[in-house]
This record gives structure tokens, sequence and C-alpha cells, in this order.
């Protein structure tokens, strides 16, 4: 796979954005790791790195103020469908999320979610199952230390 084209596919709203302004920094059968402006910036979200694990199903992004401070480590968990015909990456969202703040502390958000999901058939019950292992997966990482070693794939572009 070389350069995809990248789309980001979210469940709650259902909706398709193609990441057309992101610029791909790396690319290979691992992972890709991105540089962007915030599509539809926030009060603190200005700006950021991701890192997509192609094969863990998930990703890692670090999230910025305008000002070049640390918001905090998002981690979405994910799947890919990749289209060699179009070399196009589409990326969905599935809901289940881990924040990690500055100081260390972590939050897995947006489980609800899951659950709204697989009520209105938007996942399956297959998609849950696999989202939530990718999420169990994710937070063994994080609590066993292992963090570092996915954001180290970002630090080195992401240098003030």
């Amino acid at each position: 796979m070389t350069n995809p084209v990248l789309y980001r596919r979210r469940l709650i709203p259902d909706e398709c954005i193609p990441l057309k302004d992101d610029l791909i920094l790396e690319c290979n059968e691992e992972r890709i790791v991105t540089s962007w402006n915030a599509i539809r910036p926030k009060k603190d979200l200005h700006h950021g790195f991701s890192c997509y694990f192609l094969k863990e199903g998930f990703k890692v992004s670090k999230f910025y103020y305008e000002d070049g401070r640390l918001l905090y480590w998002y981690c979405d968990i994910v799947s890919y469908d990749y289209s060699p015909t179009d070399n196009r990456l589409m990326v969905t969202d599935l809901l289940a999320d881990v924040i990690i703040y500055p100081d260390g502390f972590v939050k897995v958000v947006d489980l609800d979610e899951l659950v709204t999901a697989l009520e209105s058939r938007a996942i399956t019950l297959d998609t849950l199952k696999s989202c939530l292992n990718r999420l169990d997966r994710l937070l063994k990482l994080i609590y066993s230390g292992g963090f570092s070693e996915l954001t180290s794939h970002i630090e080195k572009y992401a240098v003030q």
C-alpha cells in the first residue's frame, strides 16, 4: 500500500469524511502516521498526529492546543477496509475510545455508544466483540507500561 487516500467513517453520527488534507508522514504494512489540523476545530483541539496501527485495530493520536501544548492522547478502536483498486483506506471508528491525559490519567469513553449502535443495528454482535477485544489489548498495553512503544511512532515526527 502506497500512501492511500484516507477516509474516516463514523457510526454515530453516520458519516464518511475524506481526510484529504491529512499529510501522510509514514506508510507501510504495519502503520500509517499522519499530521493534521482539526476538521472541525474546537475550543481546545487544534491539530495533531495520528498513527494507524493496521494490524492491531486501533489508532493513537496526539491532540494539541493551538499553541502547541499537549491536550491529550486519544486512542480510537477502529476497523480498516483497504481497496487496492482505488488505493483507498476506510477507517471505521468503532466507538470505544481511550483518553490519556498529560498527568497519566487513563479514561475509557463512549462505551454507551456501543450499546446504542448494537441496538440500532449499526454494528453486529461480532463487531462489538472485536471492538471489545481490541480495547482490552490496548488497555493491557497501556497498563503494562507499553504505551510509549505506540507513541514512539508519533514522537519522532511530533518534536516541537
